[in-house]
């Protein structure tokens, strides 16, 4: 009986010490009453997230700031002529680069109106940019997602998963404001015929006629290294990782089927939403099966970090500007959209700061 008592407490010490270790690799900043959708942080330290539009949220875009969440932009957006053409509908993807401009990725779905990547300047407090994406760039069933920022090119590089069959990159000149659609269709942006089940419960959409549909989404996961060369992608539903290069994607002259051919597999991953990136070439994303927090390391091996029920479908990983990693949790396999349409995701929903393995560059 000793012995038996003896081996029960190593056992439970050793689990004990293990959940120390995960829970470790990652700090809870904030506890939300709304969900979260993506997250960026600037420069200068400041953090700014999308509100996830499953939720119906007040505000489309809010800023992390003295514990509480405010609206971002700050101030009366009515107020002048120049911010008026600045109405946010449903933002998901938002980054922000060097310059202290925050971008931000409106699919428009709430309200049916186009597409627009949005630029907002953080030091003068004024709209940037604003580049729509009509069809047949975002064509009626798009469902622009997330993006990589590549400044040094002048460029962004959007995932849109749209209706499966139809996903593609669309790649956009932040100088021109031209944009071009690409590989859509190819291999690395189609769904793969994987079901995504979180704590024993498939992911599903109730149809208008009541039927229960397991979705299976294209490119969402986008990222691009410190150094711009590579930008690595994926679909959501997918268990590959891939990348091509960045000077490929803004080459103009390449043929559809010459760019094709320049996407390499990268990687294994598993079922994840949005990705990030550290100088030394380590991949962060959501692990969305396993409530957990994983990295793809230069090896191109896949591993855990980090596995907690807190970790409940984690989205969006972003540095700030002291080597830190912010990501959210927002628990969307509970919505009432994923959940064939009954709503059981109720907060806290959470603000991280995960222990990344090497710094990042800020707002990416």
């Amino acid at each position: 009986m000793k012995k038996l008592t003896r081996l029960t407490c190593a056992l439970l010490l050793a689990s004990l010490e293990a959940l120390a270790d995960d829970s470790s690799h990652f700090d809870v900043l904030a506890n939300l009453e709304t969900g979260p959708g993506n997250v960026t942080a600037t420069a200068d330290g400041r953090v700014i997230m999308s509100q996830h539009p499953f939720y119906q949220p007040e505000y489309t875009v809010v800023e992390y700031k003295d514990q509480k969440l405010v609206p971002f932009p700050s101030h009366d957006l009515a107020a002048t002529d120049s911010t008026a053409a600045l109405k946010l509908d449903s933002v998901l993807g938002i980054r922000s680069d060097a310059n202290g401009v925050v971008w931000m990725l409106d699919n428009g779905m709430r309200s049916g109106v186009t597409p627009k990547l949005v630029g907002w300047n953080t030091k003068t407090n004024k709209l940037q940019r604003l580049i729509y994406l009509p069809a047949p760039i975002a064509p009626k069933d798009a469902f622009v997602n997330d993006f990589a920022l590549d400044t040094q090119h002048s460029h962004a590089f959007i995932s849109d998963p749209a209706g499966g069959n139809n996903a593609a990159l669309i790649v956009v000149n932040l100088y021109t404001g031209a944009a071009r659609r690409v590989l859509e269709g190819h291999a690395s942006v189609l769904p793969e015929n994987v079901d995504l089940i979180i704590d024993n419960v498939p992911i599903q959409l109730a149809t208008p006629s009541g039927e229960k549909v397991r979705p299976h989404i294209g490119v969402n996961p986008i990222t691009e290294d410190l150094t711009n060369e590579w930008v690595y992608f994926g679909p959501m539903h997918g268990l590959s990782l891939y990348r091509i290069k960045a000077a490929d994607l803004i080459n103009e002259s390449l043929t559809a089927e010459q760019l094709a051919n320049r996407v390499e597999r990268y990687s294994d991953k598993p079922i994840s939403d949005g990705i990030s990136i550290d100088k030394q070439n380590n991949i962060y994303l959501g692990d969305l099966t396993n409530n957990a927090i994983g990295i793809i390391g230069s090896d191109r091996k896949y591993r855990q970090l980090a596995q907690d029920p807190r970790l409940s479908w984690v989205d969006s990983f972003s540095f700030g500007p002291n080597g830190q990693l912010y990501a959210v949790v927002n628990r969307l396999h509970r919505s009432a959209m994923l959940n064939s349409g009954d709503a059981q995701s109720k907060p806290p929903y959470y603000l991280l700061q995960v222990k990344a393995l090497a710094a990042g560059l800020p707002g990416r």
